[in-house]
């Protein structure tokens, strides 16, 4: 199998060194371990190792150019939490397909380690990135509207508005529950108006979203400093299977292996928002226990109030709820009512 010369160019290698075989897959693209020696590193340097992942048509393109994005947001928050992203773009010899080029990470203890090799807690490298102040500089947003990203970016197959609010509140419900909806109309059109389901969005959204979220009610925790809520990194689709530990490979074949593990994260599909966001799809599918609810919350204190944390995480769960309508059908359509209903008997 040939590299793609777009590859070869945006990374710089050398085409004579470049070699690439398949490596893993996933459901929405093809995966690659790309090895080559750049042009600017000498005909005698070590070569580098890379993660590709391929896809076709628009929707791979609007998937790449997210992830790219939230891997480099991640990084620049948390350091060695992702593999960093090389670059995305289209391929030469088939202008339909493009790619993703990454560090490449090596999933898994390996080796017969021992837990004495492993370094640092996924709780405490979680609380990093939440603990992170993302500066209007960092992220890109324009004066007064720091709550988006500065692309869209996919949970599962489904685009998400990433458009800048000046409120969290707003951007959940518009950019978050109403879209969502909008696409679990769109994709299950041949079930018919479902206006049940709809006046349960709208009025959570118009009415609980406010009563939970809004300036002036939600506040930074008292240990955080007070005041309203700011925009921290989010992964945005950080269920179990989008977490692991391992390491980011060295630059260079011949380079020592680093013989520890550090907990990671990949796929992600990020957003400038509110940090307890994360929080609903990891309760909603669980692979979180005891341990690392307790480490985490002692270094990312609950919100104000504290005493609605358990209601903001389900009203935070309530989106992957509808986003599971909205790519697999009529199954996941009773979970999201049930927490609606619940809300808005409570809020409403």
């Amino acid at each position: 199998m040939s590299v793609d010369p777009a590859i070869i160019t945006v990374l710089g290698l050398d085409p004579e060194t470049a070699t690439i075989r398949s490596h893993g897959g996933s459901g929405f693209a093809s995966s690659y371990k790309l090895t080559g020696r750049r042009l600017d590193a000498g005909s005698d340097a070590p070569l580098t190792h890379y993660f590709v992942k391929t896809g076709s048509g628009p929707e791979a393109e609007a998937m790449f150019r997210g992830e790219h994005a939230s891997l480099n947001a991640i990084a620049a928050s948390a350091p060695q939490f992702c593999p960093r992203a090389h670059a995305h773009g289209q391929m030469k010899d088939d202008s339909s397909v493009y790619f993703l080029v990454t560090e490449f990470l090596e999933l898994g203890g390996g080796g017969g380690q021992s837990s004495g090799s492993q370094t640092g807690s996924f709780a405490a490298k979680l609380a990093e990135m939440h603990n992170h102040e993302v500066s209007p500089d960092e992220s890109g947003c324009p004066e007064g509207k720091p709550f988006g990203f500065p692309v869209p970016t996919c949970c599962g197959a489904t685009e998400q508005d990433n458009s800048w609010k000046a409120t969290w509140a707003e951007f959940y419900a518009d950019n978050r529950l109403r879209h969502v909806f909008r696409v679990g109309q769109k994709n299950n059109r041949t079930s018919g108006s479902d206006e049940q389901l709809a006046d349960a969005v709208e009025r959570t959204a118009s009415t609980v979203v406010p009563r939970l979220l809004g300036d002036g009610h939600l506040q930074r925790s008292g240990t955080k400093g007070g005041g309203p809520i700011r925009p921290a990194v989010v992964h945005g689709d950080l269920w179990s299977g989008n977490k692991g530990r391992g390491r980011i490979l060295p630059s260079s074949a011949s380079s020592a292996m680093h013989n520890f593990t550090s907990p990671l994260v990949y796929d992600p599909a990020c957003v400038y928002g509110h940090s307890e966001y994360e929080l609903g799809i990891m309760r909603m599918f669980g692979g979180f226990g005891t341990s690392f609810w307790n480490e985490y919350t002692e270094l990312v204190p609950k919100d104000e109030p504290a005493d609605e944390w358990e209601d903001r995480l389900a009203l935070y769960e309530l989106y992957h709820h509808l986003n599971h309508y909205a790519l697999f059908g009529q199954g996941y359509r009773s979970g999201a009512m049930s927490i609606m209903s619940k809300l808005l008997q409570k809020y409403g």
